[in-house]
Protein backbone atom coordinates (compact mmCIF):
# COMPACT_ATOMS: atom_id res chain seq x y z
CA UNK A 1 0.00 0.00 0.00
CA UNK A 2 2.81 2.38 0.93
CA UNK A 3 4.65 1.76 -2.34
CA UNK A 4 1.60 2.47 -4.52
CA UNK A 5 1.02 5.77 -2.67
CA UNK A 6 4.59 6.91 -3.48
CA UNK A 7 4.11 5.88 -7.10
CA UNK A 8 0.89 7.92 -7.31
CA UNK A 9 2.67 10.98 -5.93
CA UNK A 10 5.48 10.63 -8.47
CA UNK A 11 3.00 10.23 -11.36
CA UNK A 12 1.05 13.27 -10.14
CA UNK A 13 4.23 15.36 -9.95
CA UNK A 14 5.23 14.23 -13.44
CA UNK A 15 1.80 15.14 -14.87
CA UNK A 16 1.89 18.55 -13.14
CA UNK A 17 5.37 19.24 -14.56
CA UNK A 18 4.14 18.24 -18.04
CA UNK A 19 1.15 20.59 -17.80
CA UNK A 20 3.41 23.43 -16.62
CA UNK A 21 5.73 22.81 -19.59
CA UNK A 22 2.77 22.88 -22.01
CA UNK A 23 1.55 26.15 -20.50
CA UNK A 24 4.99 27.72 -20.87
CA UNK A 25 5.20 26.50 -24.47
CA UNK A 26 1.77 27.93 -25.28
CA UNK A 27 2.73 31.30 -23.79
CA UNK A 28 6.01 31.36 -25.71
CA UNK A 29 4.36 30.50 -29.03
CA UNK A 30 1.67 33.15 -28.56
CA UNK A 31 4.22 35.86 -27.57
CA UNK A 32 2.44 36.50 -24.28
CA UNK A 33 5.55 36.11 -22.15
CA UNK A 34 7.49 38.89 -23.84
CA UNK A 35 4.67 41.39 -24.28
CA UNK A 36 5.08 44.02 -21.64
CA UNK A 37 3.79 47.57 -21.83
CA UNK A 38 6.99 49.00 -20.43
CA UNK A 39 8.82 52.18 -21.28
CA UNK A 40 9.13 53.04 -24.91
CA UNK A 41 7.80 55.19 -27.67
CA UNK A 42 5.33 54.66 -30.48
CA UNK A 43 6.02 55.04 -34.18
CA UNK A 44 3.77 54.16 -37.10
CA UNK A 45 4.06 53.18 -40.75
CA UNK A 46 1.52 52.77 -43.56
CA UNK A 47 1.56 49.70 -45.80
CA UNK A 48 -0.37 48.73 -48.95
CA UNK A 49 -0.64 45.12 -47.73
CA UNK A 50 0.33 43.72 -44.34
CA UNK A 51 -0.18 40.04 -45.24
CA UNK A 52 -0.48 38.00 -42.04
CA UNK A 53 1.04 40.61 -39.70
CA UNK A 54 -0.62 40.59 -36.28
CA UNK A 55 -0.59 42.64 -33.11
CA UNK A 56 2.37 41.61 -30.88
CA UNK A 57 4.47 40.68 -33.92
CA UNK A 58 8.15 41.51 -33.39
CA UNK A 59 9.85 44.63 -34.71
CA UNK A 60 13.50 43.90 -35.51
CA UNK A 61 16.69 45.57 -36.64
CA UNK A 62 19.45 43.23 -37.86
CA UNK A 63 17.53 40.31 -36.35
CA UNK A 64 17.38 41.87 -32.87
CA UNK A 65 13.90 42.45 -31.44
CA UNK A 66 13.59 46.10 -30.46
CA UNK A 67 9.82 46.30 -30.05
CA UNK A 68 6.41 44.91 -30.93
CA UNK A 69 3.44 45.82 -33.11
CA UNK A 70 0.90 47.40 -30.76
CA UNK A 71 -1.97 48.26 -33.12
CA UNK A 72 -3.13 47.80 -36.71
CA UNK A 73 -5.78 50.11 -38.20
CA UNK A 74 -7.20 50.74 -41.68
CA UNK A 75 -6.96 54.31 -43.02
CA UNK A 76 -10.01 54.86 -45.25
CA UNK A 77 -8.53 58.02 -46.78
CA UNK A 78 -5.27 56.50 -48.04
CA UNK A 79 -6.65 52.93 -48.34
CA UNK A 80 -3.67 51.60 -46.41
CA UNK A 81 -3.06 49.68 -43.22
CA UNK A 82 -1.45 51.83 -40.52
CA UNK A 83 0.74 49.79 -38.18
CA UNK A 84 1.68 51.26 -34.81
CA UNK A 85 4.80 49.89 -33.13
CA UNK A 86 6.04 50.28 -29.57
CA UNK A 87 9.83 50.53 -29.56
CA UNK A 88 11.75 49.92 -26.34
CA UNK A 89 13.13 53.16 -24.87
CA UNK A 90 16.72 51.91 -25.00
CA UNK A 91 16.51 52.00 -28.83
CA UNK A 92 15.90 55.73 -29.22
CA UNK A 93 18.52 56.16 -31.96
CA UNK A 94 16.43 55.36 -35.06
CA UNK A 95 17.18 57.90 -37.83
CA UNK A 96 14.20 59.77 -39.32
CA UNK A 97 14.79 58.14 -42.73
CA UNK A 98 14.48 54.58 -41.37
CA UNK A 99 12.61 52.21 -43.69
CA UNK A 100 10.17 49.47 -42.65
CA UNK A 101 9.44 46.18 -44.42
CA UNK A 102 7.11 43.34 -43.59
CA UNK A 103 9.16 40.15 -43.66
CA UNK A 104 8.58 36.48 -42.91
CA UNK A 105 10.60 34.35 -40.52
CA UNK A 106 11.58 31.51 -42.85
CA UNK A 107 9.31 30.13 -45.55
CA UNK A 108 6.19 29.64 -43.43
CA UNK A 109 7.13 31.47 -40.23
CA UNK A 110 5.49 34.44 -38.55
CA UNK A 111 5.50 37.88 -40.12
CA UNK A 112 7.46 40.66 -38.49
CA UNK A 113 8.53 44.22 -39.24
CA UNK A 114 12.14 44.68 -40.21
CA UNK A 115 13.53 48.19 -39.79
CA UNK A 116 16.53 49.41 -41.71
CA UNK A 117 18.13 52.58 -40.35
CA UNK A 118 19.01 55.39 -42.71
CA UNK A 119 21.77 57.94 -42.39
CA UNK A 120 19.95 61.06 -41.23
CA UNK A 121 21.06 62.84 -38.05
CA UNK A 122 17.51 63.51 -36.81
CA UNK A 123 15.89 60.58 -34.97
CA UNK A 124 12.35 59.27 -34.73
CA UNK A 125 10.40 60.20 -31.62
CA UNK A 126 7.09 59.35 -30.01
CA UNK A 127 4.25 59.63 -32.54
CA UNK A 128 6.47 59.92 -35.64
CA UNK A 129 5.74 58.04 -38.86
CA UNK A 130 8.08 56.00 -41.04
CA UNK A 131 7.59 57.15 -44.62
CA UNK A 132 9.60 54.52 -46.52
CA UNK A 133 7.78 51.18 -46.39
CA UNK A 134 7.67 47.91 -48.29
CA UNK A 135 4.54 45.77 -48.06
CA UNK A 136 4.42 42.05 -47.41
CA UNK A 137 5.02 39.63 -50.24
CA UNK A 138 1.86 37.58 -50.61
CA UNK A 139 2.78 34.09 -51.78
CA UNK A 140 -0.58 33.48 -53.48
CA UNK A 141 -0.18 36.66 -55.52
CA UNK A 142 3.33 35.68 -56.64
CA UNK A 143 2.17 32.22 -57.67
CA UNK A 144 -0.74 33.72 -59.59
CA UNK A 145 1.56 36.13 -61.44
CA UNK A 146 3.95 33.30 -62.27
CA UNK A 147 1.17 31.06 -63.59
CA UNK A 148 -0.35 33.92 -65.61
CA UNK A 149 3.01 34.81 -67.16
CA UNK A 150 3.62 31.13 -68.00
CA UNK A 151 0.23 30.82 -69.68
CA UNK A 152 0.89 33.99 -71.69
CA UNK A 153 4.22 32.53 -72.84
CA UNK A 154 2.55 29.31 -74.00
CA UNK A 155 0.11 31.24 -76.23
CA UNK A 156 2.87 32.76 -78.34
Amino acid sequence: MRQSRALEIWVGAFVAAGLAALLMLAMKVSNITSYAQGDGYRISAAFENIGGLTVRAPVRIAGVRIGRVSDIQYDSESFQAVVTMRIDSRYDFLPADTSASILTDGLLGENYIGLEPGGEEETLGDGDRIEITQSALVLEKLIGQFLFSRSQGDDQ
